[in-house]
């Protein structure tokens, strides 16, 4: 899972990338830094920040460079849960399978899939 951590601001742009991409730095100004306050040339030194870090690749656009995420929306959250797990939380699942079970809110189609990865990993069990 070798690639450099990212900050909140970070993470928070690379999701909007990961859903608008290919997209320009004027683009990304425009529709995500601008409501947030954010400066054009923060908006480039960010996204040239995470090109560098290998979660971004530059092509020549048209009448500009334009940023694709080398990452989907779903590799880039198990990564970013991968990350929390291992640095937060020391590598156990305890505090997350206690979150579950007692503050998060957990949609029908989520607990389906809890009960899906549930089986699939007792009969991984099973196997060995």
């Amino acid at each position: 899972m070798g690639m450099p951590p990212l900050g909140d601001q970070e993470l928070d742009l690379l999701r909007y990338i990961t859903e608008h991409s290919p997209i320009t730095v004027r683009e990304a100004y425009e529709s995500y830094g601008k409501d947030r306050g954010l400066a054009r040339t923060t908006i480039l030194t960010m996204m040239e920040r995470l090109r560098t870090k290998g979660y971004l690749v530059r092509s020549e656009g048209k009448r500009a460079n334009e940023y694709s995420a080398c990452l989907t929306r779903s590799e880039l959250m198990r990564r970013v849960v991968h990350g929390f797990i291992e640095e937060t939380l020391g590598g156990t699942l305890s505090p997350f399978v206690a979150y579950i079970a007692e503050d998060a809110s957990v949609s029908p189609q989520e607990l389906e899939e809890l009960k899906r990865l549930v089986e699939e990993l007792e009969s991984r069990e099973e196997k060995r």
